[in-house]
């Protein structure tokens, strides 16, 4: 049985599809948690139930891209709640479909700072009240495609990879200090927007939402307390 009751939780793109599972599912476990998005709008059409809670922060609208920015967040949730134990970072997106001799420059800065710069900021802003505090968890969100480049897919598969990177060396660094890094690597996630893309696809073998959310708790809990640098897989059909 997973216990997050006492748990301080930051989750990057809580507004998204992922975003909004895994924070439903840290609220049926008792989780404080602190939810940043890019746009404050939409956290609160999402969340207005819990504008007033004690437990639950929304943020302003925040720019991950933007160091100062995300400084200032963390701080603000520090404030309210002293701590940040865990760290879901997942915040991110995709784009394909062009071979990498005609993939523009500017899909490639999208892609890198969309999925390797807002992990990048959260983390090294995140990361030193966790060295205080002697402990943490923090989860990143990669891709299958991370593991191997695939056919017009080569900018995405190459941010991803990054993202697989540098969860290994976070967690070669920190693993001494109780704090543990690691990554999720989901295939095609069954979202409303992919069943739109991709209509003639077979939905049944897509990763389902609450499937991913699953491993993102049990990572952030105490049951797996034994691992850390891992890239584990979630995409069983697909």
């Amino acid at each position: 049985m997973k216990d997050l009751s006492e748990k301080v939780v930051m989750i990057t793109g809580a507004a998204g599809n992922l975003g909004s599972t895994t924070v439903l599912s840290f609220l049926g476990f008792g989780a404080k948690l602190a939810l940043v998005d890019h746009t404050a709008e939409r956290l609160r059409e999402r969340y207005d139930e819990f504008r007033t809670s004690p437990s639950v922060y929304l943020s302003p609208s925040t720019d991950l891209t933007d160091p100062s920015q995300v400084e200032n967040i963390v701080s603000d949730i520090l404030e309210r709640f002293e701590r940040i134990d865990v760290l879901v970072n997942i915040t991110g997106g995709f784009q394909g479909g062009t071979p990498v001799h005609e993939t523009s420059l500017e899909v490639v800065k999208f892609l890198f700072e969309l999925n390797v710069l807002t992990m990048f900021n959260t983390s090294h802003a995140v990361i030193p009240s966790m060295l205080e505090a002697g402990s943490g968890s923090i989860i990143n969100i990669g891709a299958r495609p991370g593991l191997k480049g695939t056919s017009k897919m080569g900018a995405y598969a190459a941010s991803k990879s990054a993202v697989i990177r540098l969860t290994e060396s976070m967690s070669a660094e920190l693993k001494q200090k109780n704090i543990r890094v690691n990554c999720v690597l989901p295939g095609t996630i069954d979202t409303q927007r992919n069943r739109e893309d991709m209509p003639e696809a077979d939905y049944s073998r897509w990763v389902k939402p609450e499937a991913l959310a699953d491993v993102i708790t049990f990572l952030a809990s105490d049951n797996s307390s034994a691992i850390t640098g891992a890239s584990i897989p979630a995409y069983a059909k697909g």
